[in-house]
């Protein structure tokens, strides 16, 4: 049955990737346009039918675009975004250590010990805790670290962890659009669009810090039952101290350290390059790594560790792909008559074309990967620019549709998996496809409602 099912989507898979490129030929497509976009939503879209053979269909799609002499081994290497990949990897090194010193154990602790405390005031911190974490850290890192938490405190106060862990999984993709680390999708798009960490600080934060706040005061109405019983169990709560591991050993102490000048180092690096007249985003690239390097020299016992087990190499392996083939859409001149007939249809008006970039790309991503999504838009977007179109607020609408529409289903971002994987393993349970829609499509609509009026309303997006 399961075989049955498989060739059954193979078949659906082709026939969608075929017909758009059948469809585009039809529009003034060249046929090798039209067969280098058939391989590319083969790769892509094969995502959302078999997830865990990600990386086998962008190798697969690789290849074939080499052997069909699509693109030539150059401009592949050219078009991986080398520049992305290593920022990845330091930022995944340095964060694979603050994990392990438990600090955030001791923050969660140290919540629950607040006096007087309720349901309210604990969904609030734990939303802001969320959405800071992944602001700093990436959404994966983040809800990691909150579902481990999550389950350790629902343990003590005895009620159930679901809708927390969902509660945690929404701020913390609302979080993620805050900072360029909080995704990497901010990455891409910064070191595409020129964006700097603070500009991310300037435009995306604030944007963020409302969304949040709304966010949770709709959770906070949507899980009102849930919130009372928590608010009674606080009340005569006995919290174990020693649930919540903490390591204060020096070690422990130098990697939170690094991790700090890191940040550090990734906030003020538009001031370190104008200083040093450093190449624009270099420091921004570079610092991860160089931090990363000195991590594992202070920690030697644990370096070979971080490498193999803090990366995620599954997906820095997917990532490198995925912008090597959405860079042939570009040099294949596929982006640019995308553009032009987006302009045809809406123009160039700047409201407009924000709109329809912001909640294309949101409830694109609710679907598919939004690192999928924001790669495949890039091309379009640069393109639009080429045709007058204000380019910047473009990029943020393309940030906080990939970011908020990531709420709207449990397959929308890869947050959403990794925690209903935890809840699954954790407490045997599974979240209705149905239960989460219901929820994630308010929150997901509201917030990009939110960043779309921001974006128009505010010239600082245009800056």
């Amino acid at each position: 049955m399961k075989l049955n099912t498989s060739y059954f989507k193979i078949l659906v898979l082709l026939a969608i990737s075929g017909l758009a490129a059948i469809l585009c030929f039809k529009s003034g497509f060249s046929p090798k346009q039209s067969f280098v976009l058939f391989i590319f939503l083969f790769s892509i879209l094969g995502t959302l039918f078999f997830w865990e053979l990600r990386v086998s269909l962008v190798f697969l799609g690789s290849g074939i675009l080499f052997l069909t002499r699509s693109v030539n081994l150059e401009d592949f290497i050219r078009f991986a975004s080398l520049d992305v990949i290593l920022f990845l990897i330091g930022i995944m090194i340095v964060v694979s250590a603050m994990r392990q010193t438990g600090i955030f154990n001791l923050l969660i602790l140290s919540i629950l010990k607040i006096k007087n405390i309720n349901g309210i005031a604990l969904f609030f911190l734990l939303g802001i805790m969320s959405a800071v974490l992944s602001a700093i850290m990436g959404e994966v890192a983040s809800i990691l670290l909150m579902t481990a938490m999550i389950f350790e405190m629902c343990k003590s106060l005895k009620v159930k962890a679901a809708p927390l862990v969902i509660f945690a999984v929404l701020t913390t993709n609302i979080g993620s659009a805050a900072t360029l680390l909080g995704n990497p999708v901010g990455v891409l798009l910064a070191l595409r669009g020129g964006l700097s960490f603070e500009d991310f600080l300037r435009c995306a934060f604030p944007v963020s810090v409302v969304v949040l706040l709304v966010v949770i005061v709709i959770l906070l109405v949507w899980y009102r039952q849930y919130v009372r019983d928590i608010t009674s169990k606080l009340g005569a709560k006995n919290i174990q101290a020693e649930a919540f591991s903490f390591s204060s050993d020096n070690r422990a102490k130098i990697s939170i350290v690094i991790f700090l000048l890191m940040l550090a180092g990734i906030g003020f690096h538009k001031r370190i390059e104008i200083l040093f007249g450093i190449e624009n985003n270099a420091v921004l690239v570079i610092c991860p790594v160089i931090f990363a390097g000195l991590l594992m020299i202070f920690r030697q016992d644990k370096a070979i560790y971080y490498i193999e087990q803090g990366v995620d190499w599954t997906s820095i392996l997917f990532f490198m792909f995925l912008f090597a083939q959405t860079g042939v859409i570009q040099a294949s001149g596929i982006g640019r008559l995308f553009a032009e007939k987006i302009t045809v249809v809406f123009g160039t008006h700047p409201k407009l074309l924000s709109g329809v970039l912001l909640f294309s790309s949101g409830f694109l991503s609710s679907v598919l990967d939004n690192t999928v999504v924001v790669a495949s838009y890039i091309p379009v977007v640069k393109n639009l620019h080429l045709m007058q179109a204000n380019l910047k607020p473009l990029w943020w609408c393309i940030l906080f549709g990939a970011c908020y529409g990531g709420n709207i289903t449990i397959i929308g971002s890869t947050a959403n998996i990794v925690a209903l994987g935890a809840l699954e393993r954790e407490e045997h349970l599974k979240v209705n496809f149905i239960d989460w829609l219901k929820i994630g499509m308010i929150v997901g609509v509201v917030s990009m409602l939110i960043a779309y009026f921001a974006v128009i309303s505010f010239k600082i997006f245009s800056l």
